[in-house]
């Protein structure tokens, strides 16, 4: 990741509705304004494109002219010259398909800029796109969502009645995050539901929860790494240090609704398990541009004894995949559980003005072995889904599963080849 002065931050490429955002793969670029040029300059100006030859720009002048000419308001007020200019933008940025590729006018990029800063208000959950669908990858724990009963998984049909089929992501976060003590109700469809869900979320400042540990009566030690912030790596730490006084050498790492956090994050913590040098993720930039390769730092406190299982799941993604994926690949951990969310793309905040800036994805994250974890998802070892009447009964067959794993550990992954 740059340092302070390159003013880059590396972050997790999806939304998180809580006021304030934490992403892996996602980075501020440098301060470079394009020059402004005034539009009567630009009237049927060309472009040489190196890809696909010139691109004429007669047809949109076209366009932008009929609409001063003819135009008529009817409920709408009729936006200036420099409003239909970050519309334009807008749009080109909506052609290309890519749901967090997103251009924010000035309003939405100072509401942008202040969620990477750090402030923690709203509902407490992160979405994402999946099939086209508005999608929650996961609540965070005891936050207003977790609590109202919102799962990983769940596609939101409505905000507040709005539909929101095709919403932007951005464009839903502005209307489920708010002040707290305001309710929001989402419709949400939910797989084994029958009918859709009315669920009501009032919301509240976000206290994102980090890490716990847990000695459990099997001899099984339990890290839960809830989100990969700032201060994980001074607590999973801490956290191994327990493990290590423990006296046991079997490890559940528990990633299940982890939506991810600092890309640099993840590599630290793999560093624990891995010999120096041993890649955990690269950054696949295409083209021409050369990839750019994190490599484990070498802490590598453990030795082949260790037994060690990571739970995944649906609401698991970003730097929770560039972990688990890296561990597993290494032959460092067994998976358990079910598919990961998928979320392997790099975005970088280009400023188009002072004012406005553009959330670009730039590259895609490939595991050691040059999965794309956008493409494929990591797929869990043992796959063990978990139902609707198992959450309510307190049932977590996937912690029993682990548990099982890690009892006769030489065994089963003998007998799974892993």
């Amino acid at each position: 990741m740059k340092n302070s002065n390159s003013k880059s931050l590396r972050l997790i490429i999806t939304l998180i509705i809580i006021g304030g955002s934490f992403f892996a793969g996602f980075y501020t670029a440098s301060n470079r304004v394009p020059e402004v040029v005034k539009v009567d300059e630009l009237v049927n100006k060309k472009y040489e494109g190196d890809l696909n030859g010139k691109v004429d720009f007669e047809p949109f002048w076209k366009a932008w002219n009929a609409i001063n000419e003819k135009y008529v308001a009817s409920t709408s007020t009729l936006p200036d010259a420099q409003e239909k200019v970050w519309g334009a933008i807008a749009g080109l940025a909506d052609s290309l398909n890519d749901p967090y590729t997103v251009f924010f006018p000035p309003v939405e990029s100072e509401m942008f800029e202040s969620d990477i800063s750090g402030n923690f208000e709203g509902v407490g959950m992160e979405i994402g796109v999946r099939d086209n669908v508005l999608t929650v990858v996961a609540p965070l724990k005891n936050t207003p969502a977790a609590k109202a009963g919102i799962k990983a998984g769940d596609s939101i049909l409505e905000i507040d009645g709005k539909a929101s089929v095709s919403m932007p992501v951005d464009e839903a976060v502005k209307l489920i995050r708010g002040e707290r003590g305001i309710p929001v109700v989402l419709t949400i469809g939910r797989e084994g539901e029958d009918e859709v869900l009315k669920i009501k979320i009032i919301r509240d400042v976000i206290d994102i929860p980090v890490i716990d540990t847990e000695l459990t009566d099997k001899g099984v030690f339990v890290i839960r790494l809830y989100s990969f912030t700032g201060t994980a790596p001074r607590l999973f730490r801490d956290a191994l240090d327990e493990f290590t006084k423990s006296g046991t050498d079997k490890l559940v790492l528990d990633l299940r609704g982890n939506p991810g956090g600092f890309l640099e994050v993840a590599v630290d913590i793999a560093s624990w398990f891995l010999p120096s040098g041993k890649v955990v993720v690269t950054e696949d930039f295409g083209r021409d541009t050369e990839d750019r390769v994190y490599r484990s730092r070498g802490y590598d406190i453990f030795t082949d004894a260790l037994k060690m299982v990571i739970l995944i799941d649906g609401g698991s993604a970003s730097a929770s995949e560039i972990l688990a994926g890296a561990l597993k690949e290494h032959g460092k951990a067994v998976l358990v559980g079910e598919k990961t969310f998928g979320k392997g793309s790099v975005q970088e905040l280009v400023k188009i003005t002072p004012e406005t800036s553009l959330k670009l994805t730039v590259a895609r994250w490939l595991t050691p072995n040059g999965m794309s974890i956008s493409e494929s998802k990591l797929a869990p070892d043992y796959e063990v889904k978990m139902t609707r009447e198992d959450y309510q009964a307190g049932k977590d067959l996937q912690m029993d599963k682990a548990v099982e794993v890690l009892l006769d550990y030489d065994e089963m992954v003998k007998n799974k080849n892993l």
